[in-house]
């Protein structure tokens, strides 16, 4: 459905529409896992309801349904600057047309993200001046987050991003946002697959009993070692924000600050207390320890197969995958 009005600032409200529109196989770090149908109440209520509010405060509308990368392409080729004399593909520097995300997963967010680097990095060999220092991407245009459930995740263990950043989730406090043009810049990390990462990743399995399966492999954050792939590892957490990942009961990255220009990585490790009253190693007490470290990129090379999650994406780690910090990437407009 399209609703266009005659005057105003141009806002496209993109909603991603089947699982399909996702990161793909290609990059390794699996697909979308949508859970909404665009013409289910779920996500054509807040939608409307945002559409409306940005109509009545002068805005021209369009609401565009993606169901693969192309059709989202489509809508991020809308939002190219002026053509440059080095030919490369540019983000626009103002906000008309500014884009709203209907989002019901930060894997949903992740989607968008991905396909905005995808066209607007440049390749190393044409690096142009203009790119700011240390940094691969260009700045990406704020965007405006839309939750498909205004409710929010009070009480989970994983709070999206959208909550950890603050964000207003009501569809008319989203409009009022936009509208209002006040923005956030926000790092971004990117992966040696071709991907994004916006809240996090956390790496591990469990076992048939539901608790954290150990597995070996290295951890490697800038000079510093965290794991050296002979002790074994409950959990390694690269957060962008905090709040994503915990192991039972246990934050991984309680400190995660998304606006660090910083990933942070937590490695949980079961380390055996010594007791004098313990006659057999087996008989004595485990706990976590948890190794914690902030830096500009991290790698992990498990020893075998190992799943994982990636801003709410599961898929399985078979070789080194490292990420690094887009510091300030992309944006948010805030409440």
């Amino acid at each position: 459905m399209v609703t266009d009005q005659p005057a105003g600032r141009r806002v496209v409200i993109l909603a991603l529409g089947s699982a399909d529109a996702g990161c793909g196989d290609s990059c390794g770090c699996g697909s979308v896992d949508g859970t909404h149908s665009v013409g289910t109440p779920a996500v054509r209520v807040p939608v409307l309801a945002c559409r409306d509010a940005l109509t009545a405060g002068g805005a021209r509308v369009t609401t565009v349904t993606a169901t693969s990368d192309a059709e989202i392409d489509a809508v991020i080729a809308d939002l190219d600057g002026a053509p440059r004399p080095d030919g490369l593909a540019w983000p626009t520097p103002a906000d008309d047309p500014t884009l709203v995300v209907a989002m019901d997963s930060d894997a949903q967010l992740r989607a968008v993200l991905r396909r905005m680097v995808r066209r607007w990095s440049p390749p190393s060999s044409r690096r142009p001046a203009d790119l700011p220092s240390g940094r691969t991407v260009p700045d990406l245009p704020p965007v405006g987050l839309l939750p498909l459930d205004p409710r929010g995740d009070a009480g989970s263990k994983v709070p999206d991003l959208v909550d950890r950043l603050r964000l207003p989730r009501d569809p008319v406090a989203v409009a009022a946002a936009v509208l209002g043009g006040r923005v956030r810049r926000v790092d971004l990390l990117r992966t040696d697959a071709g991907s994004v990462t916006a809240h996090g990743a956390l790496l591990g399995g469990v076992d048939a009993s539901g608790h954290a399966a150990a597995w070996r492999g290295r951890v490697e954050l800038d000079d510093t070692v965290l794991a050296d792939g002979a002790e074994p590892v409950l959990a390694c957490a690269v957060a962008n924000a905090d709040g994503y990942a915990h192991l039972d009961d246990l934050p991984l990255a309680p400190a995660a600050d998304p606006s660090s220009g910083t990933v942070t990585v937590s490695v949980a490790v079961p380390v055996r207390a010594r007791s004098r009253f313990s006659l057999r190693r087996a008989e004595e007490p485990v706990h976590i320890e948890v190794r914690r470290a902030t830096g500009r990129a991290v790698s992990v090379t498990p020893t075998a197969d190992l799943p994982y999650v990636d801003d709410g994406v599961s898929a399985v780690l078979s070789r080194k995958r490292a990420w690094w910090v887009e510091p300030a990437a992309w944006g948010v407009y805030t409440g």
